[in-house]
């Protein structure tokens, strides 16, 4: 599971108010949910693009500081996917990039280079 936090004055629930709403627009009907540090994160069991074969999202809410963004993408081999699955492929990483900069208002190269700094920053993080 991965964390994504806001840029700085931002807030997740300001970004995407409804995040059930907008979860099931990227990717696909709800079919459960799983708990994670305490909150409930939406599961799609099975989502639209067959690239991914399922995906837990949601609010990681932390008392006293900013809710996180959770998510875990869970892909298939990309050797057992046919050729029109293969095709998906762009699709899913498209999907993705574009839910994360929604939520989050960062790019990919801004949450990398933020994650690569939570790691710089980490004492206890083992190289």
């Amino acid at each position: 599971m991965k964390e994504y936090k806001m840029r700085r004055g931002e807030h997740l629930e300001d970004r995407i108010p409804d995040m059930e709403a907008t979860v099931e627009e990227y990717f696909g009907p709800i079919t459960g949910t799983e708990e994670y540090k305490g909150s409930d994160l939406y599961v799609i069991g099975e989502p639209d693009n067959p690239v991914f074969e399922r995906i837990v999202v949601g609010t990681v809410e932390y008392s006293g500081k900013k809710d996180k963004l959770g998510v875990d993408f869970v892909e298939r081999d990309p050797t057992e996917l046919g050729p029109d699955e293969l095709e998906a492929a762009g699709d899913a990483v498209s999907a993705k990039n574009e839910f994360l900069l929604e939520a989050t208002a960062r790019d990919a190269k801004s949450r990398r280079d933020s994650l690569k700094r939570s790691v710089e920053d980490d004492p206890d993080h083992d190289l």
